[in-house]
């Protein structure tokens, strides 16, 4: 028998992609985002995120005094493990939706997902790139969610719910259980697109289930939840908080988010300069914008696309960094100005994270590094070369440092104009900044 031989360690190699790296037009819309996110690790009952009115409520601090109203969007990502190695009661998400108006409202449920990470999402290695027609592509229950509202879904829920006047109604109340898990830790994300005719507030708490008559676990009650609205407190331990954004530093502790931010979608016409058409890049050249850029990720730029906070906690992050669950929706009007048929790619990229370029360009890793950076599904719409409209979903993995496949491939023809749009949303669980690179390969 030959003796074992251990696998050599591969040592990444740098691969210096030079180019230019451009601002991303476009900008965020002012939809309001109520952005449940902090802390991502539960281990305490308490109040998650509120913009309930302090007035009445045992902890004022735990309360944001901030109205909904029109199109608002609730993000929610947390992560529930037992406080104690016996305590294996499921952990319960309810969000609360109370209409202060003398009238009653109905408030629509445009699109909605959520997702567990056990049993419905879990984290499972998958291909680099894959097609995705059918939505049987995911791991991580942020990607699973993010995939359902990009393809317009409502999940098990009704298209609406009435609030009576100067009345509270659940919206969600949904466990997040682990006793059958090994290790008991599981997540739950959700994304809901909504709207409101007149101000209400919203509230997301965290409640251990409480035990029937029989001993068993029972969902809580309005009631019960409203009690925790008025007498608990914020849920601790908090996450580490983050970097004053006027502290000039190399490192940051960007912070994890609960508040109010504003911005749900992000829409872009990526032209020239007085200009209808994008010019494609010269002969193997390429250029490159910024996605979901970042402080002290910005990539050579000058742009922060992180979604402000217009009312948050005071140990929370000052914006809404990363973009979890905001949708982009970038169209590439293509124009081949040459007098020769040049092939073109467009490309979702996970360089290393820079501020400023130290290399005129963007740095990848061959092989990239073991951590994955994103993990979604990417919308992309265009005719092909034969004339025929093409939309595909396509689910895409991507390491820090990897350069990436080719999203579409298109063969233009001197003088020839091609429409590219891509959309996706920014996945829970992805670690900015990405690029979107046009690319001619000759």
């Amino acid at each position: 028998m030959l003796p074992f031989l251990p696998i050599a360690q591969v040592t990444p190699q740098e691969i210096v992609q030079i180019q230019q790296v451009r601002e991303l037009p476009g900008s965020l819309d002012r939809v309001l985002v109520f952005n449940s996110n902090s802390p991502e690790l539960i281990q305490k009952a308490g109040i998650l995120l509120s913009t309930f009115p302090p007035n009445g409520k045992k902890s004022r601090v735990a309360h944001l005094n901030f109205p909904l109203q029109g199109r608002f969007d609730i993000f929610a990502h947390h992560v529930a493990k037992p406080p104690t190695a016996n305590n294996l009661r499921s952990l319960y998400l309810g969000i609360i939706l109370h209409n202060p108006n003398n009238k009653p409202l109905q408030v629509n449920i445009l699109q909605a997902a959520t997702y567990l990470s056990q049993p419905d999402a879990p984290f499972i290695e998958l291909p680099a790139l894959s097609e995705n027609p059918l939505s049987k592509i995911f791991a991580g229950p942020g990607d699973r969610v993010t995939n359902a509202i990009l393809r317009g879904q409502r999940h098990s829920l009704p298209p609406y719910i009435v609030l009576p006047p100067r009345q509270s109604r659940l919206l969600i109340n949904l466990p997040i259980p682990v006793k059958t898990l090994n290790p008991p830790i599981n997540g739950r994300s959700l994304l809901m697109r909504l709207q409101s005719p007149r101000p209400i507030y919203a509230a997301s708490l965290a409640m251990y289930a409480p035990l029937g008559a029989n001993k068993k676990e029972v969902a809580p009650t309005l009631t019960q939840w409203q009690s925790l609205l008025f007498n608990g407190s914020l849920v601790s331990p908090r996450d580490r908080a983050p970097t004053p954004p006027e502290q000039t530093t190399n490192k940051i502790i960007y912070g994890r988010v609960a508040g109010i931010a504003q911005g749900s979608q992000w829409t872009a016409q990526i032209v020239d300069p007085q200009s209808p058409y994008l010019t494609i890049p010269r002969s193997r050249q390429a250029f490159s914008y910024g996605l979901s850029t970042l402080p002290l990720g910005k990539l050579g730029t000058n742009q922060v696309q992180s979604a402000p906070l217009l009312a948050r906690y005071p140990d929370t992050a000052y914006s809404a960094h990363g973009n979890y669950g905001i949708q982009y929706n970038l169209s590439l009007p293509l124009h081949n100005n040459t007098d020769r048929p040049q092939t073109v790619t467009v490309s979702l990229q996970t360089p290393l994270k820079e501020d400023k370029l130290s290399k005129s360009g963007l740095r990848f890793l061959s092989p990239p590094a073991s951590q994955v950076f994103f993990r979604g599904t990417v919308r992309v719409a265009y005719t092909s070369d034969r004339g025929l409209p093409q939309t595909r979903y396509i689910h895409l993995v991507q390491k820090r440092g990897e350069q990436g496949a080719p999203l579409v491939k298109l063969t233009m023809k001197p003088q020839d104009t091609r429409l590219v749009q891509v959309n996706f949303l920014y996945p829970p669980d992805a670690t900015p900044p990405q690029v979107l690179t046009i690319a001619t390969n000759g």
